[in-house]
């Protein structure tokens, strides 16, 4: 007799970062951290090899009164001050005037899945790139949702035919479209779309929301890494051409802007032409909230709000020698992999670079003699994954040519 509810799936969950990671971990302590190189994890390390914590966000936390983060959050929706200041710092910059809400979740990761689970029911059809995050595919599978791919790119250009022909495809079997883009600074390829991209895809729903509710779920995890932070926000301007019948979810992640990863605070920010709209949506997140979480850290929100608002400039100072410092770390990375040959796809900016392997199989060979060659990187679907973001120069340096002769070995088998 199980006891677990009848719709399980109790396949064990292997999650491909983590165990590569621990590989890594156990390979560096038999045969020295200088011999290994370890490019899964995707947060931020410094050139000595230790994981940044941003002085200008944690001096703050840790004189924080204990009264303070022991004391539950004023709302399920968040505190006040830290919904505004999301808003402020997201949204703000951009010229978007739209009705609007925040919702205070735990992590990114906690705004993307209370949307996805919003917008969908079980048996329903949410829209994917077809080289993503793989937990958009868990958290749609364990709540009965099911997905379909689109094809992310047409050689080195973005490709948003697909993108149509497979929103088509789904409302030709469902009332509603529901799409995740993450954007900017992709997870896994680094890739950004220009404004012009955003433009081509906002006029095109608009047209399919004359028959079909159409909402848009923005992951934003890296945004605040990227290359060009005076106008990573321009693209959400295209956000005031949406028509009443479209929602756009930005989901927001301090675990990378602050360097915070599990202090698990993030927000949902919902846009949308009518506040009723925008109610509704609320109204479904704080249930989901009070039923899940309950309650984001009271003590992580404040401390979010001193660090955008009385801490801003020496935080952005900070934060900007690492994107400087993985700048640096992707370009040598990138011009190496042009000399020698290595097929990478359209990077941008952000945490990642990642190989371009169309065959999956081929990929998997290659990750083993990758690790067989004490070089760790995480798979992903027609690629190979490679973390600037936590490879320091000294490993960079090189890195490209060694996987390219590998890659000979691999396809001369």
């Amino acid at each position: 007799m199980a006891f677990t509810r009848k719709s399980a799936d109790l396949t064990p969950m292997v999650d491909g970062v983590f165990a590569i990671a621990q590989l890594a971990k156990e390979d560096k302590a038999a045969n020295g951290e200088e011999n290994v190189v370890d490019a899964t994890i995707g947060s931020l390390y410094g050139e000595e090899g230790q994981l940044v914590a941003l002085d200008t966000v944690f001096d703050h936390y840790d004189a924080i009164d204990h009264r303070v983060k022991a004391r539950y959050a004023s709302g399920i929706i968040g505190n006040p001050s830290y919904r505004k200041a999301v808003y402020d710092w997201v949204i703000g910059p951009s010229h978007v005037d739209l009705c609007s809400s925040v919702i205070a979740t735990p992590g990114g990761s906690g705004a993307i899945s209370t949307a996805i689970t919003t917008f969908l029911d079980a048996g329903e059809t949410l829209i994917l790139p077809d080289i993503a995050w793989g937990s958009y595919t868990l958290m749609a599978h364990e709540n009965g949702i099911d997905h379909v791919s689109y094809h992310m790119f047409d050689g080195d250009k973005f490709n948003l035919t697909s993108i149509k022909e497979t929103v088509e495809a789904v409302m030709a079997k469902q009332d509603k479209v529901v799409l995740i883009l993450n954007d900017p600074c992709h997870n896994p390829t680094g890739y950004s779309m220009t404004k012009e991209e955003w433009q081509e895809l906002i006029s095109f729903l608009k047209k399919c929301s004359l028959t079909h509710p159409c909402v848009i779920i923005n992951d934003i995890a890296y945004m605040d890494y990227s290359n060009d932070l005076a106008h990573v926000h321009d693209y959400m301007d295209v956000f005031n051409g949406i028509s009443d019948n479209m929602l756009i979810t930005v989901c927001f992640s301090c675990s990378k802007t602050l360097t915070s990863y599990g202090l698990r605070c993030g927000a949902a920010i919902i846009l949308a032409k009518k506040q009723e709209s925008v109610r509704e949506v609320e109204i479904i997140m704080e249930k989901k909230a009070r039923a899940t979480w309950s309650n984001v850290p009271n003590a992580a929100m404040e401390n979010f709000v001193w660090t955008v608002t009385e801490n801003r400039p020496a935080f952005l100072q900070e934060k900007q020698k690492y994107i400087d410092l993985m700048k640096a770390r992707s370009d040598l990375f990138l011009k190496e992999a042009k000399e020698c040959g290595l097929d990478v796809y359209p990077y941008k900016e952000g945490f990642f670079v990642t190989l371009r392997i169309p065959d999956n199989r081929v990929r998997d060979r290659m990750h083993q003699a990758f690790m067989d060659s004490h070089i760790y990187t995480v798979k992903v679907n027609h690629g190979i994954r490679v973390a600037v973001c936590s490879l320091p120069l000294k490993k960079a340096a090189g890195l490209a040519a060694i996987m390219k002769q590998i890659e000979k070995e691999v396809t001369k088998e």
